[in-house]
Parts: structure tokens; C-alpha cells; sequence
């Protein structure tokens, strides 16, 4: 929930204000409140809320003192809306500058013009929440979103890699039963939006509908691109028909609070239920045939209500499963020969069947997904490549197949160029990712297989170019690392020898032993008895 804290040091002006709305419609949590600046920025600090609203003149620390101490400490939030009387306009205009977001006048607030006021500052908020999602440094989103992407389109290795993956995102997968919900957003305003205010109107409606949705029911939520993200929902054992009026509850709430925050409509299409998430790929492709039918607006639809012989919707999605893994491998290994085929093969297919316009766009549209999920940095590389106004989200705007093929040609261009340049960048990046891994759980059972899986490539690949980046082997690296940290404990700590073994994983302390001789040329104990006399000599 996003926190607001009330700061003014009239009492009757903070009971007004707590009783003026429904808090909870706006999905937002009251902080105790504040009579003064001072006692306020003690609960910023503390509590962290992203609005404030606050008297803009009060006792010790007023209003003015207390937005400019905060945005000298914090980048964007809180938001602060000013309190004020008319004869404090000077004051509002000095605190403008300071990045106050709005301001109230005392004797004209309404529960409207509050409502309005609060409804603009949380649109603001989750722009600002979501800025750093946007970022190539955020490597947990990224991590995330590639893990979503494989699950939707099926492109897991095998069981062992997806439960790896799953537990290093510490995502659960327990529940009894699945669904996906893919849902559009479909802006009303009729302007055309640039890449970045699309991509930040996406991001902010997105992380809406999910904190709103998982007030309800326990999901996942993975945005796909600037106008589609999917809700996984995580069911219980009754029959699905029950779930649905719970599923449907939360979305239609969700987007109806979005509506009023960023006056965007969203609509959701969801696929059939399915007990292993490894099946998720399937939900995924029944809604996406179910989005082709042109759902409307505001609407919730679910793929079991329509007959399997609607031909429309049965045709008029592309199984891109025989391609799907040759990307996935292609960028994996940066491989440009190998995805620039793959792209030939889809060309050649529609040029050679000209009336399949529906399934070309769904296939350049899935690929593109595999593409900004998939391929690091591959946003910038993208907006660089395709010239047009609306950059490379143009596909949804193509309305032949010709067209459709021409984008596909100019993506196949880019990413192989992409590829190419990136080849060896990737192996030095994919080595420090891992050995960074490695650092961060060295204390674990560590093997070559393990790590492979999960990181999605072979052992035999990845013990190759390891020794080839690094100069030393998967194995060496790993032993050097946890006698380094084995030396540390030895040391500094009251752990004994087999404490220190089972802590770092080995499984024996006679095999520690072992290890620990080979490395240092001495036993653990010899080390520090000789590291202890040459302190004392010292």
C-alpha cells in the first residue's frame, strides 16, 4: 500500500482530513501523524511514506524547512501537497520551487477536490516507484522478467532448471492450480505518446492493477511490453468456477482505480487452469487466441466460455514453438547466424502463405517479446534501429503481411549487428554474473551442473568459457574462493575445523582438510598454529 502522512498542528484539521475519504478505495495506509516538521521528518525517515500532505506554517519546523531538508536527502518521494490559506501564496510559491507537488486551500477542500488531488499524486508516485524498473542495471527485475517470459512461452530446458531458477527468485510454486491472465491497456486519450512516457504510463498502470490485484489473491505479475503485462494467478483447491468471481472481483476493481488514476481502459483475457506451472505456456496461448478476437474495453473474458470451434480463434495465433528455443539459444550464446535464420525461416513461411496476416503479426509480436525479455540492452539497440516515430513498437500498427515481413527483415538486420558486436562483451558479462553468483553463495554445495542449469546453458559450455575468460577452471575458482573464506574463519572466529568444513559446504572435514593442504601447502590446524606464533612474535 502506499503510506500518506498527515502533518498540521491543528488537531481538528488532521480529523478532518482522516474522515474526508475512504482511504482504503485509494489503497493507501495513514502514518501516525505530525504536529511539526520535526516530529514529521522522524516519521519520513522511519516510516518512508511517498505523500505527504502538510501545513505549510507550523511550530519548530514548518512546512518550507522540512520539503527542502527532504529533497536534499531523497530524489523524488515523498510528494508533498501543502496546507495552506490564501494570505500563504507567497510561501506555496517559494515551496513550488522546492518540487511541492500541489497545494490545498484550508477552507475550500471538498472530499472531491481532495479526491482529485490524491488521485493525480498517486499516478505520480507510481511513476516515480517505477523508474527504476526502466533501468539495465536492475538486474533482479531483469532476472525476473526473463524468468516470466520462459515460463509464458515454455522455454525452460527441463524441470530441474525452472525449480532452480524459481528458488533463486525465491518464488513459490506451491499452489494447487494456475491460470493467466493477459491484460491490455488501451489508453483514451487520443494523443500519440512518445516511447518513454508509454513505456513509464505501462510500468505505473502495471504495478497498480498488482498491488491492488494481490490484496485479493496471491499472483505473479510480469509486464510484457508497452501495452500488454499478464497476472499468474495462484489458485486453491475448488473447482475454478468458484475462483473466477474472486479473479474477476480483483480485476475489475484494479481497473477501475487505474481508469481514475491514468485514464487508461484495460481488458483481460485468461486461459484455462492448469496444476504445473511448467503448463503455464498453454494458459498463455489460450488467452492470446482469446485477445485476437478484439475483446473490448473493460471487459474480462475467459477461453473456456468459447466453443473450441471458433475457427477465428483457433487460427488466428502463431505457434511459435519450433522457432522459440533456436531464438533462446541465439541470444543466449550471441549467436547472430543462428537467429538470423531463424528469422529467414519465419519470412520465407509468410511470404510463401500470404493470407496468414494474423499469425505474422502475433509471430513478429511474440518474437519481440522474446527479444526485450530475453537479449540485454536490446531496448536502446531497438529504438536506435527502427527510425519511424513509433520506434520499433510499430508492429502493432502494420496492417499487411507485407509490412509485418519488412519490420521482421529490419529487426533480423539490427540484432544480428547487435549480436555481433556484443559476442565477446557477453562471455566476459555472462563469467563475472556467474562468479559474482558464486560470491554471493559460495557457502553453498556449488557444481558445474547446477550452476549451468541455472543459468540456462550446458556444462560442458560453461566450464569452457570460464577456463577461457577466467584462466582458471570452474572447480579451481570455486575451491580458491572458499579456502579464502575458510583462512578468514580460522582466524577470526571460534568455529572449529568441522564447523568451518560443514559451513562452507564440504562433505567432510577430512576432506577439508584435504582440500585446505593442496591450496595453502599445509593442514588447517599447522596454518594456525603458524599464523598465531607469527602474530605473537609480532
Amino acid at each position: 500500500m502506499i503510506k500518506l502522512l498527515i502533518v498540521d498542528d491543528e488537531p481538528l484539521v488532521q480529523i478532518g482530513i482522516k474522515s474526508m475519504l475512504d482511504w482504503n478505495q485509494f489503497d493507501i495506509e495513514l502514518c501516525e501523524t505530525a504536529m511539526n516538521g520535526e516530529k514529521a521528518l522522524k516519521i519520513i525517515e522511519n516510516q518512508k511514506p511517498e505523500i505527504v500532505l502538510c501545513d505549510i506554517k507550523m511550530p519548530i519546523m514548518t512546512g518550507l524547512e522540512l520539503i527542502k531538508i527532504c529533497r536534499q536527502r531523497y530524489e523524488n518521494l515523498p510528494l508533498f501537497i501543502f496546507l495552506t490559506s490564501y494570505e500563504e501564496f507567497s510561501l506555496v510559491q517559494e515551496a513550488i520551487k522546492h518540487q511541492a507537488f500541489d497545494y490545498l486551500i484550508k477552507l475550500d477542500i471538498t472530499p472531491e477536490t481532495l479526491s482529485e488531488t490524491i488521485q493525480k499524486a498517486l499516478a505520480q508516485v507510481y511513476q516515480h516507484k517505477n523508474k527504476e524498473l526502466k533501468s539495465p542495471t536492475s538486474h533482479l527485475q531483469f532476472f525476473y522478467e526473463k524468468f516470466m517470459i520462459r515460463l509464458l512461452n515454455n522455454l525452460f530446458v527441463d524441470q530441474e532448471q525452472f525449480r532452480l531458477q524459481a528458488k533463486e527468485l525465491q518464488l513459490d510454486f506451491s499452489a494447487s492450480k494456475y491460470v493467466v491472465a493477459l491484460c491490455t491497456i488501451i489508453e483514451t486519450d487520443k494523443t500519440q505518446y512518445m516511447d518513454e512516457k508509454l513505456l513509464s504510463l505501462c510500468l505505473s498502470t502495471t504495478q497498480m492493477v498488482e498491488n491492488l490485484v494481490k490484496k485479493h489473491m496471491s499472483c505473479f505479475v510480469a509486464t510484457l511490453d508497452t501495452r500488454h503485462f499478464c497476472i499468474i494467478f495462484k489458485l486453491d483447491d475448488r473447482d475454478f468456477d468458484i475462483q473466477r468471481s474472486d479473479i474477476k472481483n480483483a480485476l475489475m476493481s484494479s481497473f477501475s482505480m487505474a481508469y481514475n488514476y491514468f485514464n487508461v481502459h484495460l481488458c483481460a483475457c485468461l486461459g484455462r487452469p492448469y496444476e504445473d506451472p511448467l503448463m503455464l505456456s498453454d494458459s498463455y496461448q489460450e488467452a492470446r487466441q482469446l485477445q485476437s478476437l478484439k475483446i473490448a474495453p473493460d471487459s474480462i473474458h475467459f477461453f473456456s466460455d468459447y466453443s473450441e470451434n471458433n475457427t477465428t480463434l483457433n487460427h488466428s495465433t502463431f505457434n511459435l514453438g519450433l522457432f522459440k528455443n533456436d531464438i533462446r539459444l541465439a541470444f543466449e550464446s550471441f549467436d547472430s547466424e543462428s537467429f538470423g535464420q531463424t528469422i529467414d525461416a519465419l519470412i520465407y513461411l509468410f511470404k510463401s502463405q500470404p493470407n496468414m496476416y494474423l499469425q505474422a503479426i502475433d509471430a513478429a509480436c511474440n518474437v519481440l517479446y522474446l527479444t526485450l525479455s530475453l537479449l540485454p540492452t536490446s531496448r536502446d539497440h531497438l529504438d536506435i534501429i527502427y527510425e519511424d516515430a513509433d520506434g520499433y513498437r510499430s508492429i502493432y500498427k502494420k496492417t499487411t503481411i507485407d509490412q509485418v515481413i519488412q519490420w521482421l527483415e529490419i529487426l533480423k538486420n539490427g540484432i544480428c549487428d547487435l549480436l555481433v558486436s556484443q559476442h565477446k562483451n557477453y562471455k566476459n558479462h555472462m563469467i563475472k554474473t556467474i562468479q559474482d553468483y558464486i560470491d554471493s553463495h559460495i557457502t553453498d554445495k556449488l557444481s558445474l551442473n547446477t550452476i549451468a542449469s541455472l543459468f540456462g546453458i550446458s556444462p560442458n559450455y560453461l566450464s569452457q568459457l570460464f577456463k577461457k575468460t577466467t584462466s582458471i577452471g570452474f572447480n579451481e575458482y570455486i575451491t580458491a574462493k572458499k579456502i579464502a573464506l575458510a583462512k578468514i574463519r580460522l582466524m577470526e572466529s571460534d568455529l572449529k575445523i568441522y564447523e568451518i568444513a560443514e559451513e562452507l559446504g564440504f562433505e567432510s572435514a577430512f576432506y577439508f582438510s584435504k582440500v585446505f593442504k593442496k591450496v595453502e601447502g599445509c593442514p588447517p590446524r599447522e596454518f594456525i598454529q603458524k599464523n598465531t606464533s607469527e602474530d605473537e612474535y609480532v
